[in-house]
């Protein structure tokens, strides 16, 4: 399973978040209908945070499954398999993969309680692992790898049980789909026929269809609002949804959050730096010096944040075009202030800014240049023979950051261990 987690994805639409996957012989991405229920178009993200633009191309609501084509992912091929002769057994270890509530990816094991487990007239692989919201979509596998079913928490009454789609079932739709364009297709789950227009009816077998799965959410105001913003901005708002009224995404190396704070107020916010272990005193004069309006600085948890807020009334008022104006200012600002922080009074990045490759390679080469300045008659070598050159150590140490696996202090004392290295 050690390869499994770069095929799985978190899938995030205007609605909220769930989980999708790749198997190792198709190109498109798998997950929950209700999921992706109301969109046509989501965001698709991996575990190093790239999100992509999904077009939903296949929904079969009443084996709530759908499948994603993703444009920026054909080249990743999928490693989670499948096997049509593939025996479930009771009792056996399986492991629902995803992103529980939206968070970052996690693991959980559990025991097959049922492999044949009748629920709404269909049948199921129940299990004893947690599954939460978030985890809709995901695959349930065996130590393997082998797909045992696709992981649904749509039964909400169910406490400390969790359910999986049966392979069978997954596996007969993916065989069944094989077409070469990308379109909205409606999949009758009585003639196995699929509709691309819009009707009530299928026009195979005459089965009722639920007009509904044609549809799409309807955006509130406020959210067609801060959209219009992100379009300005330059950024395509289907990939900074987070959620209903959310939006989450990177402005250079700044985490950018623009969400709604107890149904009266706007709020755009962007976690900085955290507070360096020198220099506090003129860190501090300058968080309180009010240097930024019309955005506030101020401090959680050791943490220094950018802020703006202003009433959702203001939308609807003449102030909604400097509203929209602060909104795009907020991310720019952010951006800035990071590094601005990080140079000027030594405060390590954040563990959600976004470090590309660039800026690495940028470093490496500063440190290089630092190092022949300071030694004498001294060659230097950066790729030394039985080593692992710096910048693959640096983007492994960063994959460990963006996983948590270490703290925002450990990444930024390796990262300098590296750099002085070079």
């Amino acid at each position: 399973m050690e390869n499994t987690k770069n095929s799985i994805y978190k899938i995030i639409t205007a609605n909220g978040t769930g989980t999708g996957f790749k198997i190792d012989s198709r190109d498109f991405v798998i997950t929950n209908y209700h999921v992706i229920s109301g969109s046509k178009i989501v965001a698709v993200e991996d575990h190093k945070h790239n999100r992509f633009v999904a077009k939903v191309a296949m929904v079969n609501p009443e084996v709530d499954l759908a499948f994603l084509e993703v444009e920026g992912l054909k080249d990743r091929k999928g490693t989670i398999k499948i096997d049509p002769n593939y025996a479930v057994k009771n009792m056996q270890t399986v492991f629902i993969n995803g992103f529980p509530f939206g968070m970052p990816f996690t693991v959980t094991e559990g025991i097959v309680s049922s492999t044949n487990q009748p629920m709404h007239g269909r049948n199921y692989v129940q299990t004893d692992a947690a599954v939460n919201p978030g985890n809709s979509g995901g695959p349930m596998l065996d130590e393997n790898g082998v797909l045992v079913g696709v992981t649904t928490s749509k039964f909400t009454q169910a406490d400390n049980v969790g359910f999986g789609i049966q392979h069978t079932d997954v596996i007969k739709q993916i065989n069944e789909y094989n077409f070469d364009d990308v379109k909205y297709r409606v999949k009758c789950n009585s003639c196995d026929s699929y509709t691309v227009d819009e009707t009530e009816f299928c026009s195979n077998c005459g089965n009722n269809i639920d007009i509904s799965v044609f549809e799409e959410f309807e955006m509130s105001h406020f959210a067609k609002f801060v959209e219009t913003a992100l379009v300005e901005l330059g950024a395509n708002p289907v990939l900074c949804r987070a959620g209903r009224d959310y939006w989450e995404f990177h402005q250079g190396s700044a985490l950018v959050r623009i969400f709604v704070v107890n149904s009266n107020y706007l709020y755009a916010t962007s976690p900085l730096n955290k507070l360096p272990k020198d220099n506090l005193d003129a860190t501090l004069s300058y968080i309180a010096s009010d240097a930024v309006k019309p955005y506030k600085l101020g401090i959680y948890e050791n943490k220094i944040f950018v802020s703006y807020r202003t009433h959702l009334s203001d939308i609807y008022s003449s102030e909604k075009d400097l509203v929209k104006k602060n909104i795009i200012g907020l991310a720019q600002k952010a951006d800035d202030l990071d590094d601005y922080f990080h140079n000027e009074f030594g405060c390590p990045m954040s563990m959600e800014s976004k470090v590309d490759d660039d800026e690495m390679v940028n470093e490496l080469q500063n440190a290089a240049v630092e190092k022949e300045e300071t030694t004498e008659n001294e060659t230097v070598s950066v790729h030394q023979e039985d080593e692992v050159p710096p910048m693959e150590r640096l983007k492994k140490l960063k994959t460990m950051y963006e996983m948590e696996l270490i703290s925002a202090d450990e990444y930024a004392e390796k990262k300098k261990e590296i750099l002085d290295m070079v």
